[in-house]
């Protein structure tokens, strides 16, 4: 894809990359105890991404997202349970 079609981002985008970052700032934390959350925000935010690429028709974009949200899920259950 060339960058023309990239020149009108939504602000559905934005809000994808701002969870991502908030994600990834909570899971670079020595905290353990919010390492759950960080996994959910990226699951949201993976699932926002998975959106976004399905819409452009980027498929390998969604299937690394895609791969990512389900490792994030695992993620969150071995948290949350174990």
């Amino acid at each position: 894809m060339k960058i023309r079609f990239y020149q009108k981002l939504d602000k559905g985008r934005w809000l994808g990359f701002m969870i991502a970052i908030l994600a990834a700032y909570i899971l670079s934390d020595a905290n353990t105890d919010t390492q759950a959350i960080g996994w959910g925000m990226a699951c949201i935010s993976c699932l926002m991404w998975i959106y976004f690429a399905v819409k452009d028709k980027d498929i390998p974009r969604a299937c690394m997202e895609l791969m990512y949200m389900l490792l994030a899920m695992r993620a969150v259950y071995n948290w949350m349970i174990g």
